[in-house]
């Protein structure tokens, strides 16, 4: 594993890979998510809100809530994984609590239980307005396998 930093984030080195990778997901990019921390064992995405990733009704739609969810679960495993190795999603299930509203969703993906083969991670997502307010829309939980990184 490589260093983290004594403040909670992850070592550049770390940064540098998740970031990487979460650029070269397509699906990520077209609805517009990004990643806002990348700690040890976990990652945070924001999504925000527009016509393209809502439903019939004006709310986010619960493929994007899980979308940004299985992203942020997975990529908080990856934190935690050597240099040579990649993520895949084994399985996820996921809540959904209440109406994904406000200006912005934030997907929190934390690792709950790491391990050599396979993790098992929480997910929570949030949807937030622009004066900060959260409220738990999502959660639910992933087991994801390292692999080897194909060269």
């Amino acid at each position: 594993m490589e260093d983290e930093s004594q403040s909670g984030e992850a070592s550049p080195a770390v940064r540098k890979r998740v970031l990487e990778s979460f650029g070269r997901q397509g699906l990520m990019g077209h609805l517009g998510a990004r990643i806002s921390r990348i700690a040890p064992g976990a990652v945070h995405i924001v999504l925000p809100s527009r016509p393209e990733v809502t439903q019939q009704n004006g709310y986010f739609h619960a493929g994007a809530t899980s979308a940004i969810a299985d992203s942020a679960g997975g990529y908080a495993a990856y934190t935690l994984f050597p240099e040579d190795a990649d993520v895949l999603t084994v399985e996820y299930k996921i809540n959904l609590l209440a109406p994904a509203v406000g200006d912005q969703l934030e997907a929190v993906g934390t690792v709950l239980k790491p391990g050599r083969t396979l993790t098992v991670c929480g997910l929570e997502v949030f949807g937030r307005r622009d004066d900060g307010t959260p409220k738990l829309v999502a959660n639910g939980q992933q087991t994801l396998i390292r692999v080897p990184r194909e060269r």
